[in-house]
């Protein structure tokens, strides 16, 4: 048995502490915005927040986790987070999702980039395609991908 704090929520886990926190979330806790894609960390669309740092939750165990809080996407784009509320309005005026696979790990990079950006200053759109170098997207939505965290930034400032 694990406990893990997710979204800011106490939860038992009934796994092995070498289970991936992506299976955790999706299997045990009902969390499926998080998405599996590749399970060795290539493509981000299982990308989560621990302590507020981006990894990759199909490789990450859940002993990892212990006494740290996991945020995952149903968080930052329900809940009250400012940063991810800013970027979840950027996707939707921009039109990011194509299938929309990949969304979920390309919002949850994206707030955790604009997080560690000092506020007031935008970012490049190199360092925009850097911080989300990551993530793939099948459907080539890119450009506004960069669009929209370029426009979220803008909105934080």
């Amino acid at each position: 048995m694990s406990t893990l704090n997710v979204n800011g929520r106490a939860h038992t886990v009934d796994a092995d502490p070498g289970t991936p926190i992506l299976w955790a979330l999706r299997d045990s806790l009902g969390l499926t915005g998080t998405k599996f894609g590749c399970g060795a960390a290539l493509c981000g669309a299982c990308t989560v927040h621990l302590d507020g740092q981006a990894i990759r939750s199909c490789i990450t165990p859940i002993s990892a986790a212990e006494g740290k809080k996991v945020t995952t996407v149903e968080a930052i784009t329900g809940g009250t987070d400012r940063v991810g509320a800013a970027v979840h309005a950027a996707w939707v005026k921009h039109d990011v999702a194509q299938c929309g696979y990949c969304q979920s790990g390309q919002i949850m990079s994206a707030t955790a980039f604009l997080k560690s950006l000092q506020r007031g200053r935008p970012p490049s759109a190199a360092e925009i395609d850097s911080a989300m170098a990551g993530n793939i997207c099948r459907c080539g939505t890119y450009a506004r991908i960069r669009a929209a965290v370029a426009d979220a930034a803008r909105t934080l400032a």
